[in-house]
């Protein structure tokens, strides 16, 4: 039990990590010229394949948390 959990940790890992890296930035080059207008008027909802993203992207975080505590349990008897 504890290999199969190992290798679905393994996987979860890479796909946290992919999810991660295909997250768009956050970031503007141009907030400071902006004054920070960008920062009050700017924030929307992340609508469509960002908010699918961010979706899975928790979901993922959290059977990787998961797996890792059942993982230091099973480890440890």
């Amino acid at each position: 039990m504890y290999d199969v959990l190992l290798i679905a940790l393994i996987i979860v890992s890479v796909l946290l990590i992919i999810a991660v890296l295909m997250l768009p930035s956050k970031t503007n080059a141009a907030s400071a010229l902006s004054g920070g207008a960008e920062a009050l008027f700017g924030k929307q909802k992340a609508r469509g394949f960002e908010a699918g993203l961010r979706r899975i992207t928790a979901g993922l975080g959290t059977i990787f948390i998961v797996l890792a505590v059942v993982m230091a349990y099973l480890s440890s008897n």
